[in-house]
């Protein structure tokens, strides 16, 4: 028969222990790990990163000797790229298409999340669901009508032409939907009692309590954006309107002999991005692990 001490012990136990001890390593030991795999994760991640670097910095006669080891440096293949590729044009074309999807994505995702969160209407729920359908369609399904459409407005090798069918996106709805459901009653009626309206709300009391959120759909959609390929390729007919993308695979046909020219214009088309996450990593990471945690 168990006393009253020794039965509180045995309740208090975890389930499946049979009243052993818990097994877990040293707290030291667990670091290791962690950053061991951390470590091996960073690793294969930056390796293609790594030798993109090193073969564009080498000379064209040594870039196929010892690709991985970085034994000789120029900036030449660099310069070369750049001219050659008529890098700045197109890098000036992505740049503007992709401010303009993204300003736009941005505003289309507020009123939009906002006008599903917080005004209540007959056929939300519904026209909300036909909003996340949008995410099922793959990009490819709507090409040929999207191109239609674009030439019979007269938007070929145009910014508005590259730049439309992306300047609303139902994932930045449904993220900024979840945000404002997330708001206290509490908040709006304060705000409704000092007499403002939903635009006043919005500019001034959610939009800077939502900025990182904001933030890291931003980037999001700066860098889908200046990724795109396929697109641009469909609707530019003209050198001059071509992105940076389409650059780097007219850069390759021209550089056949010349393998490590194409990995220069890798690298600089790549500045941009990597700016980007720097300028907004810290809106990145709070806008990811905004709600996360609470208490």
């Amino acid at each position: 028969m168990a006393t009253p001490d020794q039965a509180v012990i045995i309740a208090t136990q975890p389930a499946g222990t049979s009243g052993g001890a818990v097994f877990r390593p040293p707290r030291g030991l667990r670091l290791v790990g962690r950053y061991s795999l951390l470590g091996l994760v960073t690793l294969i991640v930056l390796f293609p990163v790594y030798t993109t670097v090193v073969a564009s910095l080498k000379p064209g006669n040594k870039v196929l000797q010892n690709p991985l080891v970085p034994d000789a440096f120029t900036l030449d293949i660099l310069r070369e790229a750049w001219s050659e590729g008529r890098l700045g044009r197109f890098i000036l074309n992505s740049l503007v298409v992709a401010v303009l999807v993204t300003v736009c994505q941005v505003a289309t995702s507020v009123m939009s999340g906002y006008v599903f969160a917080m005004l209540d209407f007959p056929g939300r729920g519904a026209l909300f669901l036909v909003f996340l359908a949008t995410l099922l369609v793959p990009l490819e399904a709507t090409l040929v009508v999207n191109r239609r459409t674009v030439d019979s407005l007269g938007w070929l090798n145009s910014y508005q032409g590259l730049a439309a069918p992306f300047l609303a996106t139902a994932f930045g709805t449904f993220l900024l939907r979840q945000v404002f459901l997330g708001f206290p009653d509490e908040l709006r009626d304060a705000a409704r009692i000092d007499g403002a309206g939903h635009i006043q709300f919005l500019w001034r009391v959610a939009l800077p309590i939502i900025r990182p959120t904001v933030g890291a759909l931003a980037l999001f959609g700066f860098l889908s954006s200046w990724n795109q390929y396929l697109w641009p390729n469909l609707i530019t007919t003209e050198s001059d309107m071509n992105t940076v993308q389409s650059g780097l695979r007219l850069l390759r046909y021209s550089t056949l002999d010349k393998p490590n020219l194409l990995m220069a214009g890798t690298v600089i088309a790549a500045v941009p991005i990597f700016a980007a996450l720097l300028v907004f990593q810290r809106q990145l990471v709070r806008g990811l692990t905004a709600g996360a945690v609470k208490g």
